[in-house]
């Protein structure tokens, strides 16, 4: 089995509102008198890998921010998105063993406050896992997690506590030629009205098994 694992944190949160500022720059461009136009062909020869390949999970981005969006006078929601993940497979078909499958997995910490403010729970998080750039008949994405808040949707199923499936592959030796697939999952954080406010921060981490 192999396990590459991949960590990443989840922002800190604000709860309350978020303001963004931006400073906008002027440039002035001025108009020059050519002398000419010169093409270079740029080539290269790429050789066919010779060492065995691999099997890996990479993620572009190590953090994701959470803002307030839908809240109502009971509870609290905010919302982002995961930076794209992607897993790649470079194995040829003999190395990959008969009947192997890979899957990637999830689970957080608790958001724990920047001023002693009570932690608010992983069970908390839920998610919304999508394929981007993935076959569905050779890839699919893991169920929705919802809060625990929102048990009556899903009572078996509240919060990235545990380890969550994020996606699947059924037959590791079937797809291997696609080469590679990306995925990213839509964030939930929802939460009693009584939260307290303050910035908090969670690590969520991704591990890919075979």
């Amino acid at each position: 089995m192999m396990d590459l694992r991949r960590g990443f944190h989840i922002g800190a949160v604000a709860v309350g509102a978020l303001m963004v500022t931006g400073v906008a720059g002027v440039g002035i461009a001025t108009a020059e008198e050519g002398y000419g136009d010169s093409d270079i062909d740029v080539t290269v020869e790429i050789p066919e890998i010779s060492e065995p390949g691999v099997l890996a999970l990479t993620v572009a981005g190590s953090s994701a921010s959470l803002v307030e969006d839908g809240s109502t006078e009971l509870i609290r929601q905010f919302t982002g998105t995961l930076p794209t993940v992607t897993v790649t497979d470079t194995r040829t078909a003999d190395e990959i063993p008969a009947g192997a499958y890979w899957y990637v997995i999830g689970t957080a910490t608790d958001f724990v406050g920047d001023a002693g403010q009570p932690d608010i729970g992983a069970e908390y998080l839920g998610w919304a896992p999508r394929l981007i750039d993935a076959d569905p008949g050779s890839v699919g994405a893991g169920e929705e997690v919802f809060s625990a808040v929102d048990t009556a949707q899903a009572p078996d199923n509240v919060g990235l506590v545990d380890t969550e499936l994020f996606a699947m592959a059924s037959d590791s030796g079937a797809i291997a030629p696609e080469g590679q697939w990306t995925a990213t999952a839509d964030l939930k954080l929802r939460t009693p009205a009584t939260v307290a406010p303050g910035a908090y921060a969670s690590i969520l981490t991704l591990s890919l098994f075979e």
